[in-house]
């Protein structure tokens, strides 16, 4: 059986998002590939269903890819590019996510997608990595 020349290094929602990623290791002189990223460019509701934009290096190179994606903050930002801290516990490990809850949520976003091809009456909200408190 032959071995694979690439590892997965990242699994990334947005191309955009991917391409900054991208961008970083190859200014480091790491070769990057990307996978499925014209497939949800040109329709991004498929990007959770095929796993995201995914992003390649070479099985030499992983180690320091990953030594490189380590130091970047994940951090979520607020408008004034401070981080945003749980007010339950103060973490700064903060996720956001798509919330439905009611009836009327999942019924107006079932038929807009359906219908329209876009996902209307959604509501973010935050949840801390930490303590899992959602505000």
């Amino acid at each position: 059986m032959e071995e694979s020349i690439f590892t997965l290094i990242g699994r990334y929602q947005y191309t955009s998002e991917a391409m900054i990623f991208k961008g970083k290791l190859e200014s480091e002189g790491i070769e990057v590939y990307m996978k499925d990223n014209y497939t949800i460019e040109a329709n991004p509701l498929y990007s959770n269903a095929m796993g995201g934009v995914k992003l390649y290096v070479k099985n030499e190179d992983l180690l320091s890819a990953q030594e490189i994606l380590s130091q970047i903050s994940e951090v979520s930002l607020d408008d004034n590019n401070k981080p945003i801290k749980c007010p339950n516990c103060g973490a700064e490990q903060i996720g956001m996510f798509t919330s439905i809850k009611d009836l009327k949520s999942l019924i107006t976003f079932t038929f807009s997608t359906l219908l329209l091809g876009i996902p209307f009456r959604t509501k973010h909200k935050y949840r801390c990595d930490k303590c899992k408190f959602e505000f």
